[in-house]
């Protein structure tokens, strides 16, 4: 088993930053790990995903530019530097880990565990 817990997330002015962590504990840290959003009546989107090792990395278009992924995996955590952020960014926001294919898959379905969530608000 692997428990996640995010953290970092909060009301924000558009254009500010915020940088939410994802704290992972039990099985081995040895996993791609990736963040997903969901806003008020919307599917769960992906963001961004990486390796286990940090040298591959993926974002959704609608991010990309503004958001980084990385991990520090001593420290069992990754990370989601989000810049210049928007209203519709405003979502919860979901860490997930892979220990399938060990890719940086945009598919939620391919992720075996997942945090509760953290709430991001952006204000316009």
């Amino acid at each position: 088993q692997v428990q996640l817990v995010e953290s970092g997330g909060g009301l924000v002015q558009a254009g500010g930053s915020l940088r939410l962590s994802c704290a992972a504990s039990g099985r081995t840290f040895s996993s791609s790990m990736g963040w997903f959003r969901q806003a008020p009546g919307k599917e769960r989107e992906f963001v961004a995903a990486v390796t286990w090792g940090g040298g591959s990395t993926n974002y959704a278009d609608s991010v990309k530019g503004r958001f980084t992924i990385s991990r520090d995996n001593a420290k069992n955590t990754v990370y989601l530097q989000m810049n210049r952020l928007k209203p519709e960014d405003t979502a919860v926001y979901y860490c997930a880990a892979e220990y399938g294919v060990g890719g940086t898959s945009s598919v939620s379905s391919s992720y075996d565990y997942w945090g509760q969530g953290t709430q991001v608000t952006v204000s316009s």
